[in-house]
């Protein structure tokens, strides 16, 4: 037997990849992100490799593992907002002003932004 035959073997015994849920990628990298934890004791425990957790903690860093329901930012609408909208009832569409405060930080977005700037804006703000 040659050894491209028993690479071909080998490869058929390992199975298919494994597809895991984001909730449980989640759940294993925040168990290795607390003081003290062990990478390769957690990856045993749950039965995957310990590169693949380091993988999922830089996607972690990253933001790319989004957790599974979405996180609502709280809205309201000052009073001074409310009178200019009524004493102006023909203005644009465009000229809108979207204020968002979360703890110490404000953002005034004038007119309309774009789906994708305003995507990137929150993404960041929820990362801090």
């Amino acid at each position: 037997m040659d050894t491209n035959t028993e690479a071909v073997i080998a490869a058929k015994r390992r199975g298919a990849y494994q597809h895991h849920p984001l909730a449980l990628k989640r759940s294993i990298v925040e168990e290795t992100l607390k003081p003290g934890a062990s990478v390769a004791r957690i990856a045993r425990q749950h039965g995957v490799n310990a590169n693949q957790v380091f993988l999922w903690r830089k996607a972690y860093r990253e933001g790319l593992l989004p957790e599974s329901k979405p996180t609502l930012l709280p809205v309201t609408i000052a009073p001074s907002m409310v009178s200019d909208q009524l004493s102006a009832p023909n203005r644009s569409a465009d000229t809108g002003c979207l204020t968002l405060e979360i703890g110490h930080t404000r953002i005034r977005i004038e007119g309309r932004p774009d789906a994708e700037t305003l995507r990137l804006v929150l993404t960041e703000l929820r990362q801090r």
